[in-house]
């Protein structure tokens, strides 16, 4: 009985495990952002790489290979951290990098069905 309980748990265990969404790395995590936006000779490099027309970091393409899932999905597997870096960036870009913001969401999102969430709450914000 108690082989029974103990097979019946661990099949749980497994299934639960195969059906929990894996999120993005965590490496990056420690990344000013702050310092990134508040600084062009950082923040443009990044994203010249997210639009392909400039060399990219580790992290830059890391980045740039998630951007239009989590921009779909409205950032479903990021951490807090990540979310709440994600609206930050956003929310600069929106408000500050216009003309960056048109490119990327013409590259990600050309329709704006997933940008528009974002800046009906981040415009005028930040």
């Amino acid at each position: 009985m108690k082989f029974l309980v103990l097979a019946c748990v661990l099949a749980l265990a497994s299934v639960v495990s195969a059906r929990a969404q894996p999120g993005y790395t965590e490496i990056y995590d420690t990344i000013n952002v702050e310092e990134v936006l508040g600084n062009k000779r950082l923040l443009v490099p990044y994203l010249l790489c997210m639009l392909r027309e400039g060399k990219c970091t580790a992290p830059g393409k890391e980045l740039r290979s998630h951007i239009k899932e989590a921009l779909e999905t409205h950032c479903a597997k990021c951490s807090p951290k990540q979310v709440e870096g994600t609206r930050r960036v956003i929310g600069h870009l929106i408000n500050h990098e216009a003309e960056y913001w048109r490119k990327l969401k013409a590259m990600y999102d050309p329709t704006g069905q997933f940008t528009k969430r974002y800046e009906n709450e981040l415009k005028g914000q930040l």
